[in-house]
């Protein structure tokens, strides 16, 4: 799995409000993991943006939301989440905020695919992220580029007329087995 970014960031916390310095890393399938330092042994928290985020916003956009102290409030990314909550976070210069913030934008636009063989055909549903196959726009020279073109309504009609079928063939069976409450009455 590929590592997008990674850096120091400091988070607010959710019950008190304070500000807390996290190493942070952004993988390439959407996990965002805030751990206590650049050791990586003690994961903190990890959030699944490519589900959970709604909106990312940086910079003065993040109304309301008061910086760490000596920080400006050009250095503010705020990531949205689907559950109303916010994810304020704080870069240490603007440039880095806003790169950061492209990065998270990037990574929930990307599609993560992953091939089973079973199926013979890539699907949009990251299972395992060890079996993952990527596919980025602007593949490095050297590289086969595949285009997965899906369409979303296709295998709709068989399965609604399948479906027809079956309840049609259940109520032809089950139509005399309707009427034995009232023979006994």
């Amino acid at each position: 799995m590929a590592l997008l970014k990674s850096g120091w960031l400091w988070r607010q916390t959710a019950v008190l409000k304070r500000w807390k310095l996290n190493w942070c890393d952004l993988w390439i399938d959407g996990s965002l993991c805030f751990y206590k330092n650049d050791t990586r042994r003690e994961l903190e928290q990890r959030i699944g943006l490519k589900t959970a985020s709604i909106d990312v916003r940086s910079g003065l956009e993040c109304g309301g939301v008061t910086p760490p102290e000596s920080n400006p409030r050009e250095n503010l990314i705020v990531v949205h989440l689907r559950d109303g909550s916010t994810l304020n976070l704080c870069a240490n210069s603007e440039d880095e905020a806003l790169a950061w913030k492209l990065t998270l934008l990037e990574t929930r636009r990307n599609p993560v695919f992953v091939y089973d063989p079973y199926d013979d055909s890539y699907q949009a549903v990251p299972l395992n992220s060890y079996h993952t196959v990527y596919i980025t726009p602007g593949a490095g020279p050297g590289t086969q580029q595949v285009v997965v073109h899906r369409d979303p309504f296709d295998g709709i009609a068989e399965s609604v007329a399948l479906g027809l079928l079956a309840g049609v063939a259940a109520g032809a069976a089950m139509r005399s087995f309707l009427w034995m409450p009232f023979f006994f009455c």
